[in-house]
């Protein structure tokens, strides 16, 4: 609960920063690059260090890269018949394809299913929704960003990019154990990415930029909180008849609000950032919503 309040309060300063003109309007883009350069490499350092695989789990790792591939396919066709810009397209799979596996999504499995399934979250996290927007998230943005990008150049952006090169050095080290100094270090450092990522998201948001986004907000949103997560029920429940608290808690984080930092990552490239802002800063709320309703249903199966 300590979690979900902080996010409110931190979401709600940026808004009134913005409002009472306490931060210059270059704010996000500040905030922005503290995320992508600081915290997040922190955070990937210290969980992804930690992770301990399991055979089983391939559903819970799967379930996030099914979940952004489906809505890749989705979006892009949505894209085409309503005639999205790229900028609105990439915002759409960013945000859309990639859940909120962590400041939400973690909070959210304990509520309801118990503290013993946080490992299950963070792996999600790390090896479902962090990877994928390490990698194809970041040559996505690339592409829509610039419009031309070589792979090559798609290679270099991923390879350069600063959680990428973290993820690489915390597998390395995983047969060394980090000193308690240093996971505690790691810890306050990525600690702070909710609270800033969230004032960042807050401060962009507005409220009167709904009207001109309504098309593809809904569309963003239906999946991300809906239809998304039916998807992978339907996969993991009927064609595959997978059971067990553990696949339900694994389709229960792919029901998780849009990933604040695939919205932060949007921003960064331009991608429609009003958009980004919006599939965050709605999407947080409208799930407090939806996630007892998938709680419910995936308890009856």
């Amino acid at each position: 609960m300590g979690n979900l309040v902080l996010m409110a309060l931190c979401f709600i300063a940026g808004v009134v920063l913005r409002r009472t003109g306490r931060l210059p309007g270059s704010a996000p883009s500040v905030l922005n690059s503290y995320v992508i350069h600081v915290a997040l490499p922190a955070m990937a350092l210290l969980h992804i260090h930690g992770l301990e695989f399991s055979p089983e789990l391939i559903y819970s790792v799967g379930s996030a890269w099914i979940l952004f591939g489906v809505g890749y396919l989705l979006f892009r066709q949505a894209g085409r018949i309503a005639n999205y810009s790229s900028g609105t397209l990439g915002a759409l799979i960013l945000t859309g394809g990639l859940g909120n596996t962590s400041f939400v999504g973690l909070p959210m499995i304990e509520v309801f299913y118990g503290a013993e399934f946080l490992g299950v979250g963070i792996l999600i996290d790390q090896l479902g929704s962090f990877l994928i927007l390490s990698t194809a998230g970041i040559a996505l943005a690339a592409s829509c960003s610039s419009g031309k990008v070589t792979a090559s150049g798609m290679i270099r952006k991923v390879l350069v990019f600063p959680p990428f090169v973290a993820m690489i050095i915390a597998f390395a080290m995983m047969p060394l154990p980090f000193p308690a100094w240093a996971e505690e270090v790691l810890g306050r450092i990525g600690g702070t990415l909710a609270p800033v990522a969230l004032l960042s998201v807050g401060f962009q948001l507005r409220l009167d930029h709904i009207r001109n986004n309504i098309g593809p907000l809904a569309v963003g949103l239906s999946y991300k909180l809906l239809f998304g997560p039916a998807i992978v029920a339907l996969l993991f429940l009927v064609i595959l008849g997978a059971r067990g608290p553990l696949i339900q808690v694994s389709i229960f984080e792919t029901a998780m609000a849009p990933m604040i930092t695939g919205s932060i990552l949007a921003a960064e490239h331009d991608l429609d950032p009003s958009l980004s802002a919006l599939m965050v800063g709605l999407g947080i709320p409208l799930s407090f919503l939806t996630l007892p309703l998938w709680w419910w249903v995936l308890s009856l199966v």
